[in-house]
């Protein structure tokens, strides 16, 4: 199997499935996909909570515990590390290096504001020493929370971050083709983007992108076709074909089994 670093650099953009909990991540392996994300929002939603503001630091610690008996790669969205304080995410990603965390996302902003970028290549680069094996997918928030919303910007931030020690730079929001190609051609490094239905991966990976982050687009379309077959029920209309109970039983009953033995 490919290494996660090596998915990178493939002939078509690394599509990545964001998981919210070990069935979805299941589902994603199972589906053939060699390599699983985690998304935040889903986590926390799952757990009741916001996303943001460091609310789901335990929630995605304890998941990627079980996910990474998956037998793909798994990488983690830890939003900003949940800590300022650089020594402390390193401590956070050396953990989950442990347990066999391929990569990490990390985000330059906290509390939905950018962050000195100098403080936060700080961050990147301490958590790089630490520990240099993970694929660390630097986020660059400019264009997602609109503050500095420019390819210049977002470059400025990109190239001081790929210089602390990043492998990957990601960029949410980033939509326009010209923007894209611009940022792609800008920078040394593969670089992540969300899915967006103006583009398909192909036409992506043609712009340059090399991963392309489901998001939480996978889990709020799971809870509206939650929704839709309840609705379906109560109005006495057709529902949709599902994967047997017992097929997902039997998922979980090998994943069980493989942790206890």
């Amino acid at each position: 199997m490919a290494t996660f670093r090596e998915l990178h650099h493939t002939t078509a953009p690394l599509l990545l499935p964001n998981a919210w909990d070990v069935g979805s991540g299941l589902a994603f392996a199972t589906a053939g996909f060699p390599a699983v994300g985690t998304t935040s929002f889903g986590i926390a939603a799952s757990a009741g909570l916001p996303d943001g503001g460091r609310s789901s630091k335990a929630v995605t610690t304890a998941l990627m515990a079980q996910l990474c008996r998956l037998p793909v790669h798994v990488t983690a969205d830890i939003e900003d590390g949940y800590s300022d304080d650089p020594a402390e995410v390193a401590e956070l990603v050396a953990q989950l290096a442990t347990l066999g965390v391929a990569g990490v996302n990390l985000e330059d902003s906290t509390a939905g504001h950018l962050i000195d970028p100098a403080v936060f290549a700080n961050k990147v680069a301490t958590v790089k020493r630490r520990s240099p094996a993970m694929f660390i997918n630097a986020r660059v928030d400019n264009i997602w929370f609109g503050e500095q919303a420019t390819v210049d910007a977002v470059l400025l931030r990109a190239r001081a971050y790929a210089d602390a020690g990043a492998d990957g730079i990601f960029v949410p929001g980033l939509v326009d083709p010209a923007d894209i190609q611009a940022v792609t051609a800008g920078i040394g490094l593969p670089v992540n983007v969300l899915a967006h239905p103006s583009l398909t991966v192909a036409e992506l990976g043609e712009l340059g992108v090399r991963r392309v982050s489901s998001g939480s687009l996978p889990y709020r379309a799971a809870v509206d076709a939650a929704v839709n077959v309840a609705t379906a029920l109560r109005d006495g209309q057709p529902t949709p074909a599902a994967t047997p109970y017992w097929e997902m039983q039997s998922r979980l009953v090998s994943f069980s089994q493989r942790h206890t033995g």
